[in-house]
C-alpha cells in the first residue's frame, strides 16, 4: 500500500464547557495544531494512538472499518467522574480532583477502552457474564494499546488499567490489574478492589447492582488473557492479541455469551491461526487456571 493510500484518522474534539448538553462546541478537528487545553489535546492524541494501533496490528480502519470519524466531548458537567460513550462519541468529565483525576498523560488506556468497546464487542449483552466479558475485552485492548505505544513486551508491561487516574492520596495503584485482579486498590474512601481472579470467587449479583457484576467479574477473563500473553511472550498485541481480536470480531459470540463460550472460541481461533503449538496450549492452560474450563 502506498503511503498516500494509508488510512489516517479523522478526529473531532468538542468542549461541553462543564454543561450537560452534547456534543458541545467543536474546538479541534483533524490536522489542526494543538491549543492551550491539555485535555482536548490529550484526548486528540489518545484517539490517534488508538486508531494507529488497530490499523497497524489488525488492519482495522477506525470504528466502522471504513475510516469513520472519531468524536469526543471533554469537560462534561462539573467534576464529573466518568468516561462513557453516547451518540457515537466518547464523553469525558474532569474528575473531582480528590478521588478521580483526569490528567492528559494518563488518558491513553482509558480512552482506548471505550473506543475498543465500539470495535470489538457491541453485540454482547451488558449483564452478568456477557457484560463482564465485554468489560474484560475492553480492558485487554486498552492495555494492549498502552503497551504498543510504549513499545513494551509482555514482561515489561505493568498490566494496569487507569494507573494515575486515582489521586496519589489514595491507597491505590490503578482502577484494575489484569495480572492480579483484586489488588488494584484498597482505600477507605474508594473501597476494596473486589475483582476475583478465579471462578471459585465469582460474585453473583442482581442486575440492579453493577448489571450483575460486570466490572467485578471481568477480572477472571482479564487474568486469563494475561496468562495467555505471558506464556506466549513477545508483544502481547501480536499472537495473544490476535487470538482475542479474531474471537471478539468473528461474529460468533451471542448476546448472552459466557466465559466458557469465549474460552472455547479462543481455543478454536488459536488452533486455526497457529495450529496445536504453544499458543493453543497457553489458551487452554489459562482458562483452566482461572477455573473456566
Amino acid at each position: 500500500m502506498d503511503a498516500e493510500d494509508t488510512p489516517v484518522p479523522r478526529r473531532e474534539i468538542y468542549d461541553a464547557r462543564n454543561k450537560d448538553s452534547l456534543p458541545g462546541t467543536l474546538v479541534r478537528s483533524e490536522g489542526e495544531d494543538a491549543g492551550t487545553d491539555e485535555l482536548v489535546d490529550g484526548v486528540y492524541d489518545a484517539l490517534g494512538t488508538t486508531f494507529d494501533f488497530f490499523l497497524t496490528a489488525y488492519g482495522r480502519n477506525s470504528l466502522d472499518g471504513q475510516g469513520g470519524t472519531l468524536r469526543a466531548t471533554v469537560h462534561y458537567r462539573e467534576k464529573f467522574m466518568n468516561v462513557f460513550w453516547e451518540d457515537g462519541r466518547l464523553v469525558l468529565g474532569d474528575g473531582d480532583g480528590e478521588i478521580f483525576q483526569l490528567r492528559p498523560r494518563d488518558l491513553l488506556d482509558v480512552v482506548a477502552a471505550d473506543v475498543s468497546r465500539q470495535i470489538l464487542n457491541p453485540q454482547l449483552g451488558y449483564f452478568h457474564q456477557s457484560g463482564a466479558l465485554s468489560e474484560s475485552v475492553c480492558d485487554v485492548f486498552a492495555s494492549l494499546v498502552k503497551q504498543y505505544a510504549l513499545g513494551q513486551s509482555t514482561d515489561q508491561a505493568d498490566w494496569l488499567l487507569g494507573a494515575g487516574m486515582l489521586s496519589p492520596s489514595l491507597k491505590a495503584k490503578a482502577l484494575r490489574s489484569l495480572a492480579a485482579p483484586g489488588t488494584a486498590y484498597d482505600d477507605t474512601r474508594l473501597g476494596k478492589d473486589l475483582q476475583p481472579a478465579h471462578m471459585d470467587r465469582y460474585v453473583e449479583l442482581p442486575l440492579h447492582r453493577d448489571n450483575g457484576g460486570v466490572h467485578i467479574n471481568s477480572g477472571i477473563p482479564n487474568r486469563a488473557f494475561h496468562l495467555v500473553a505471558t506464556a506466549i511472550g513477545g508483544n502481547a498485541w501480536e499472537r495473544a492479541g490476535r487470538i482475542w481480536y479474531d474471537a471478539a470480531t468473528g461474529g460468533k459470540l451471542s448476546a448472552e455469551a459466557t466465559f466458557a463460550d469465549f474460552a472455547e472460541l479462543t481455543a478454536t481461533v488459536a488452533e486455526d491461526l497457529y495450529g496445536t503449538g504453544k499458543e493453543l496450549d497457553a489458551v487452554n492452560s489459562a482458562w483452566k487456571t482461572v477455573g473456566v474450563r
